[in-house]
């Protein structure tokens, strides 16, 4: 399947990549959608949140072992820095 030709209306051509913070269902909800899409994913870690912190450490266990070839997650500070230099972000934790 070409992904390039479907990806949401929404969503330019030049859209290759998006960005995810927020709460955790959302969050997972999104992150799939975007992977199934094509979209290059980068969640930020340290802009997640859950309700309770067990349910935290879940989901980033399953972000950083499940999908971890699929998505790239990177601190905030590690973003605005890639982000300043134009630079791909590294995986971190």
């Amino acid at each position: 399947m070409d992904r390039e030709r479907s990806k949401p209306a929404a969503a330019p051509a030049s859209v290759d990549t998006i960005i995810i913070t927020g709460g955790d269902v959302c969050v997972l909800a999104t992150m799939l959608g975007a992977i199934d899409w094509g979209f290059r994913v980068i969640l930020v870690t340290d802009a997640l949140c859950s309700s309770a912190d067990e349910t935290h450490d879940a989901m980033m266990n399953v972000y950083l072992n499940r999908f971890g070839e699929q998505i790239e997650c990177v601190t905030t500070e590690t973003m605005l820095e890639r982000w300043a230099g134009g630079g791909r972000g590294a995986r971190t934790s």
